[in-house]
Order: structure tokens, then sequence, then C-alpha cells
């Protein structure tokens, strides 16, 4: 019995990874390992043995369908893509590619794969495209998403994410694949690529350069630990309807200035500056983002229903908890920052 995880050696695959391991689950790691993409995430896992690591392009046709074939897999969850809204408006082409192609890819293999299957198999068979909140715009001051909301995109990270969503669907519907989407709010957490707002935060004070702030940081975000999100995965796998999407949140919305004003405090509190000032002496507003979705927040409520699934981490205490790990975890912060100078990019 093993599962394919793809993106495996990403920030939440990683985490997936790891807690499926741990638990004695025999898995396949998929990676191309882009930039963000990081042998370390899963370097000292307790289950060595029952963990194999393939570096394939998700693109690669004829590499995935070997590997379905020697793995037989029960279970596959699809995260590997391309993820950093900035990224995509400087350079959509890669979004598309991987995002949508290799998504089909994996879709085409997974299917003739489950075709081969006995039908008892069959029956237990699952693919669980991993997608996010984005691929729904945005919200207003008021309301949530929730798994009727339509879908809406605004970047072109948000729309190549939403264009892998309509083909698992399709493939559920018209070949009676047996596929699962999970929508999910902003991840925090260890072992997250320090281009995103949290790690970037953290190391740029620990070095005294400025903490950029997009606009006026009012934007609003649904905030889960990763932890937590890796949790829903597995459930959304083992006890989750063929053909559904269940979103995943945490009820953590934060605006966010006020939480990079939470994590300059924490730094405040664990890593004082010398000089005696606060860490939030450094922070910058910048020009925001183009086509910023200003909030985006998900009704977990399905999710927790039907899969039975909680949190375990309030933003508080997950925050903090993911300070800490950045501290105590420098060597990882230098190896993943060689190649990446925490430049401002995305300004279309």
């Amino acid at each position: 019995m093993t599962v394919i995880v793809t993106g495996g050696a990403g920030f939440i695959g990683s985490a997936l990874v790891r807690r499926l391991n741990a638990q004695g689950q025999a898995v396949v790691t998929i990676d191309k390992l882009t930039y963000a993409g990081n042998p370390d995430n899963i370097a000292n896992l307790p289950r060595p043995e029952l963990h194999r690591f393939e570096q394939v392009d998700i693109c690669d046709r004829a590499a995935i369908r070997r590997i379905y074939a020697e793995v037989k897999p029960t279970a596959v969850y699809h995260l590997a893509a391309e993820s950093h809204v900035d990224r995509s408006i400087d350079s959509p082409a890669p979004f598309i590619e991987t995002n949508v192609t290799g998504s089909l890819v994996l879709l085409e293999a997974a299917l003739e794969h489950w075709r081969g299957l006995d039908g008892t198999a069959q029956q237990q068979f699952r693919h669980l495209q991993v997608s996010t909140d984005e691929v729904y715009g945005e919200l207003g001051e008021t309301g949530l998403f929730d798994e009727n909301s339509p879908y809406r995109p605004n970047s072109p990270y948000a729309a190549s994410k939403a264009s892998s969503d309509h083909l698992a669907r399709a493939f559920g519907r018209t070949y009676g694949l047996p596929i699962l989407i999970t929508n999910c709010g902003n991840n925090y957490g260890p072992y997250q690529f320090p281009e995103k707002l949290i790690p970037l935060t953290v190391l740029n004070a620990l070095e005294g350069k400025d903490l950029p702030v997009y606009g006026k940081g009012l934007q609003v975000r649904d905030w889960i630990h990763v932890d937590d999100h890796a949790a829903a995965l597995q459930l959304a796998v083992e006890k989750g309807r063929a053909g559904e999407t269940y979103l995943v949140g945490a009820r953590g919305e934060q605006r966010n200035i006020d939480l990079v004003h939470t994590l300059c405090a924490i730094l405040d509190d664990l890593r004082p500056r010398n000089d005696g000032a606060g860490y939030a002496s450094q922070i910058r507003f910048v020009t925001d983002r183009p086509g910023h979705d200003a909030r985006y927040a998900i009704d977990p409520a399905k999710c927790e229903r039907e899969l039975g699934w909680r949190r375990t981490y309030d933003v508080a205490t997950g925050m903090r908890a993911t300070v800490q790990w950045y501290l105590d975890n420098g060597t990882w912060c230098r190896r993943a920052t060689e190649t990446y100078g925490r430049q401002r990019i995305g300004l279309g």
C-alpha cells in the first residue's frame, strides 16, 4: 500500500510526507526540485526505508507513467505546483506548464492506472487535487468562501490553479476517476521558502533589513498551520467522498500589517535587537501587487463535519512556534536562500 505525493519536497508537500512517513505509510515523492523544492525538507524522515524519491518533472509523461506502473499507488496527493503569485505576474508561462499541463499528465496517468485495477482497488483509489482559496477571487468585507463559491481567479497563479481544478473535476465526471479537490487558505510553518510573507519578514528582521508590506497591509488572509493542512489532506483521502470538494481553513483571518506586527513582537521577545529598538521600526510600505485581492476567508464547516478535521494551532501559538523554528534552524535558512536574495518581484 503505497501513495504518491507530488511536490513532496516543497513546503506543504514535505509536511505531508513527514506526517505519512511517521505513521508508517509507504510514500513515493515526485519533485522536480525547482528553486522551492528542497531535499533538506525530507532529509531526516523517521522511517527512511518507507520513502522513495523521484526527481521528475510532472510534465514528463513517460516518467510519470513509469512511476505509476512501478508503484501501483493506492492514492495520489497532487501538490506539485508553481505557487508564488508575484512570480506568476512576472512570468505566467511556467505556471500554465506545470499547474495545468502537469496536472493533466497526472490525471491521464491516474486514469490509466485506475482502469487497470480490480473492483475493490478501483473503489478505494483516490486522486487528490490540492488547490487554493485564491481560485475564488476576493471577498468583500464580510462573508466566507465555501464549496459552492464561484471561481473568479484574479492572478495568473490563481487562474492556473482554477484550470487544474476544473480538469480534475472533468476527469471525475467524464471518466469516473475518483477525484477529490481541496482548497486551502494561506499556509505557514517550518520549511517555507523565504519568498513568502512570514519567513521573509522573520529573516529580513534578523538581518536588519526592511520589512516590506504591500500597499497599506490591509489585505486579509485566512492563515492555517501547514501541519493542520497536512492532516486535512490525509483525512480527505481516507474519508472524503469521491467527486467532492473540501475547503480547509483554520478561522485565522489576519490583516497583513497586523500579522507583521505580531511577528515583530514575537521577535522582540525571543531575540531582541541589540540596540533595544523594536523590529516594527523596520516596516516599510511598498507598492502594492497588481490586482491584489483584498480579502480571503474560508468556511471549513464541511471539512470539519464530514472528515472530522479540527485545527490544532490557533494563529497566536502557531506563529510563535514558527518564528522559533526559523530561529533554531539557521543552517536550513541559509541554504534555502543561497540563490534567492529576497528581492522584490511581481510588479508587472
